[in-house]
C-alpha cells in the first residue's frame, strides 16, 4: 500500500530519472514528434517538485491532485494532460493499492487520449502493466520496446505512417520511467 511519503519518494525518483534522461527523451521525439518531450517533462517535474517541497498532504488524493495540476500546467503537448489525467484518476481512486491506482490511471489515459493498445502511445505501456496484479521492470521494458515496431496511429507521429516504425514512442518511454520508479519505491 502506497503512503503519501511513498508518493513523495516516487516523484523524487521519477524527477531524477526525467532530469537525467530529458535529452534522450527529446532525441526520441525529434524524428517522430516535435523534439520537445524531454524538455517538457523536465519542466513539468521541476514544477511537481516545487509543489511538493516542504508540504504536508493529508492523504493520497491531495498529493495526487497536486502532482496532476503541476503536470497539466507545465508540460506542453499531449503529455501534460495525459500524465495529469493519470494522477487525477489516481486521486479519484482514493486507494493506496498500486494495482487499483494503475487500473484507474490507465482508464483515464485511454479516455483522455482516445487511444487503444497497439497505436504506439503511452497506452501501450499503461495497459499491459495495469492488467497484471504485480509487474516487474522487465515487464515495463518489454511494453516500452513493443512501441518500436508499431505504426503510430495517434498524435504528431501518426503523420509519418510507416516511417514511425523503428522509433520508440517518447511518451511510452517516459511512462516506463514512471512505472519503474514506482517499482523502486514499492520494493522498499
Amino acid at each position: 500500500m502506497l503512503t503519501v511519503e511513498d508518493v513523495k519518494k516516487w516523484m523524487e525518483k521519477f524527477n531524477q530519472e526525467i532530469q537525467a534522461q530529458h535529452a534522450y527523451l527529446s532525441e526520441l521525439d525529434t524524428p517522430i514528434g516535435d523534439g520537445d518531450h524531454g524538455n517538457n517533462m523536465a519542466r513539468g517535474m521541476n514544477a511537481v517538485m516545487e509543489a511538493l517541497d516542504g508540504k504536508d498532504f493529508p492523504d493520497l488524493p491531495a498529493i495526487f491532485k497536486t502532482i496532476a495540476m503541476s503536470l497539466i500546467s507545465k508540460v506542453g503537448g499531449a503529455s501534460g494532460p495525459l500524465f495529469g489525467t493519470a494522477f487525477i484518476e489516481m486521486a479519484k481512486a482514493n486507494t493506496g493499492d498500486v494495482h487499483e491506482l494503475l487500473v484507474a490511471a490507465t482508464a483515464g489515459v485511454q479516455k483522455r487520449g482516445k487511444a487503444i493498445l497497439g497505436e504506439k502511445t503511452m497506452v501501450d505501456v499503461w495497459e499491459p502493466i495495469s492488467e497484471k496484479a504485480t509487474f516487474t521492470a522487465e515487464d515495463v521494458d518489454r511494453a516500452v520496446e513493443s512501441t518500436k515496431l508499431m505504426i503510430a496511429k495517434k498524435g504528431r507521429a501518426s503523420y509519418l505512417g510507416e516511417r514511425s516504425v523503428g522509433h520508440l514512442d517518447p511518451g511510452a518511454v517516459s511512462t516506463g520511467y514512471l512505472l519503474k520508479t514506482l517499482l523502486a519505491v514499492e520494493a522498499k
